[in-house]
This record gives C-alpha cells, structure tokens and sequence, in this order.
C-alpha cells in the first residue's frame, strides 16, 4: 500500500510539472520562475497549485528525488513510448526508497526526542526558581496569574475555559481566545497536565501551566503537527465554570 501511494504520489506531481509548463526546481533549492498571475488560463492555474502542493508534501524527500528524471519519464508514458522499467523492478525500487524514508524519519524523530526532552528539562529547572511558580510531585509547574473563589473540578468533571498554548519559543499552536469560543471538555480526557492542572484551579482563576513532554503529548508529538516529541507546553488557562459536576 505505501509502495503504491509513493509511486501515485510522484506521478501526480510529475504530471502537474508537465500540465504546468514550469521549470523543475534544480538542486540548487531556487523554486520555479513561473509566477501564479502570469499564467494565462484555467489549465495552468490549476497545474501550478496541484505542483505546489504537491511539491510540498515531497519536500522531506527531495533529496531522493531528481525532478529531471521523473519529468522526462512521465513525458515519456504520456507519449505512449513503452516502460524501461518492469513492475518487479518498480516495487522495488519504491519498496527501498520507502524504507529510506521511514530510516530518515525514525532517526529525526529520535533526534527530536532527545533535543526537546533536554531543552525543556534544563527551562524547567530554571521556571522553578522564579516567584511564584510553584513545582508539584509530577513535575508539573504553575502560576496563579488570576486568583478565583469558585469550587475545584474533580477529575471526572466537564469544564468550560479559554485557553492559550504556546512553545517554549513563544511561538502559539492553539489559542480559543483566537477563536473567541471558549472550550468544553471533561478532565479525563485531556493531557495529563491539564487533568492535574485544572484540578488546581478555583472557578473563576486564570492560571499559567507548564506542561513537561510526558505530561503533554509524549513521545509522540502531534505528528504532523506543531507539537514535537517530548515537547514542553505553556499554557494560559482561564476556568470558567464546571458545566457538569460528577455526582
């Protein structure tokens, strides 16, 4: 199945160079002359964002790529001039640059991992001296920003709150204030800083989380996502109500 995706994929982005009449991007890393506003009519249009966005998803490979070749074989099949290459062959082929790839991934990902889990343990260690920023037994780290006087959820309460995340660059990958529709959720299906964290909170509180690799999104990440492996998060947390206390 991947094999065959792989193989459709660069098809399809052949077939967009081709239709689009731009010039392949050279190893140089310098993209197409072509411009979006000089292209003349619906037919090229439609090459140049099915090109692009396809070019996008080949970027992690495009070092296994050579545009010219693949460009000129499809060229060729368009052209009805019989394959040099045999389907075995093309298996092959495509099984080894498949397992290329998941090398090349399985190794950032490891290096990801590592990276991120150091930053965030020597930030934490650091956040920890500061005032007011309180340490639990978890690791997880707060700061009452707003003080509330309302009940505390329990683990099994659904709670409504605004919310800001960030990275430890500053850098924001969720935000319902961006929104401007506050968030409805129950504790025990969230992160388990957050479950730990609200749990903290007075209704009516706003509080400042920092959330370690494994009390967030682990190992993992969001993969594809802005969240990496290990990752340490901030939030701004403001709780709003209980909406349906466990009884």
């Amino acid at each position: 199945m991947k094999t065959k995706t792989l193989a459709a994929t660069a098809v399809l982005c052949a077939t967009a160079l081709v239709l689009s009449g731009c010039k392949p991007i050279e190893g140089d890393g310098n993209r197409s002359s072509t411009a979006f506003a000089d292209l003349k009519d619906e037919k090229q249009k439609v090459s140049y964002v099915i090109g692009t966005q396809v070019g996008e998803s080949l970027a992690p490979a495009k070092d296994e790529i050579d545009l010219d070749v693949l460009v000129g074989a499809m060229k060729d099949a368009i052209d009805g001039k019989p394959s040099t290459v045999d389907e075995a062959q093309a298996m092959q082929v495509m099984q080894a640059f498949s397992e290329r790839m998941q090398a090349v991934q399985m190794a950032k990902l490891e290096e990801d991992k590592q990276k991120n889990a150091a930053e965030g343990e020597a930030f934490l260690a650091g956040n920890a001296k500061k005032d007011g920023v309180q340490t639990t037994a978890s690791g997880l780290q707060y700061e009452v920003l707003e003080a509330g006087d309302g009940p505390r959820p329990s683990a099994t309460d659904t709670v409504r709150v605004h919310y800001k995340g960030t990275l430890l660059d500053g850098e924001t990958f969720d935000s319902s204030y961006d929104r401007n529709e506050p968030v409805q959720f129950a504790l025990n299906q969230v992160v388990p800083g957050w479950q730990e964290g609200l749990q903290l909170m007075p209704v009516g509180s706003k509080y400042r989380l920092w959330v370690p690799g494994a009390l967030g999104y682990g190992e993992m990440g969001t993969p594809g996502g802005p969240i990496g492996p290990n990752a340490t998060l901030v939030f701004e947390v403001e709780l709003l109500e209980i909406v349906n206390a466990a009884q």
